[in-house]
């Protein structure tokens, strides 16, 4: 089973964000930037180090693979 770190979730959004920057008056996340967040706040929650990517939905699956590939 592999695993995601919360580092490596908060580099993944970092990027995606810098990719693309939030837009509008709220200023909304990215797709890719806030399918990570949802696992991401969990983990900060649950005081989690790591979670299995198969838990991760295809949305968040996705863009931390495509991460992992440019990292």
């Amino acid at each position: 089973m592999l695993f995601v770190t919360i580092q490596e979730l908060e580099a993944a959004i970092n990027y995606w964000r810098s990719q693309s920057p939030s837009e509008g008056d709220e200023l909304r996340l990215c797709p890719e930037a806030s399918a990570l967040a949802k696992p991401y706040a969990l983990m900060i929650v649950q005081g989690a180090q790591r979670v299995p990517v198969d838990v991760l939905d295809d949305m968040a699956r996705s863009a931390i693979q495509q991460f992992q590939k440019i990292a």
